[in-house]
């Protein structure tokens, strides 16, 4: 019987500090859907799937740039008009998570997938 009531605790205390909170910070479309893997990997992507961003500091057209990568491949960009201020977080040590919130099949690559971008506290 004790050995179940610590195991319980242990579940219970495990579970609590597991919990973070997110805050929406950013709803953005991906920028270069038609140019790396989205397109390929469109049948495997659903909505809610965790996406990684990745800053690219040196990346030679955009000094901003955050990559969107989902289970290790690039999907794309988050736009350059929208990235600074995620650049600008991750930089500074602010963790941040994505996730995918629309997929949605239409002619404009823009239009294909919609992304949220969180601050985790």
């Amino acid at each position: 019987m004790r050995s179940v009531l610590i195991s319980l605790l242990l579940l219970v205390a495990a579970s609590t500090q597991a919990q973070t909170i997110k805050v929406l910070v950013q709803s953005s479309p991906l920028a270069g859907f038609q140019y790396h893997q989205a397109g390929e990997l469109w049948p495997e992507l659903r909505v809610g799937d965790a996406l990684t961003l990745v800053r690219e500091p040196d990346n030679p057209h955009d000094r901003n740039a955050v990559r969107v990568e989902w289970r290790g491949r690039m999907l794309g960009y988050l736009p350059k008009s929208e990235n600074r201020s995620v650049a600008a977080e991750m930089e500074g040590g602010t963790v941040v998570a994505a996730r995918i919130a629309r997929l949605r099949e239409h002619p404009n690559p823009w239009q294909r997938l919609l992304i949220e971008v969180f601050v985790v506290l």
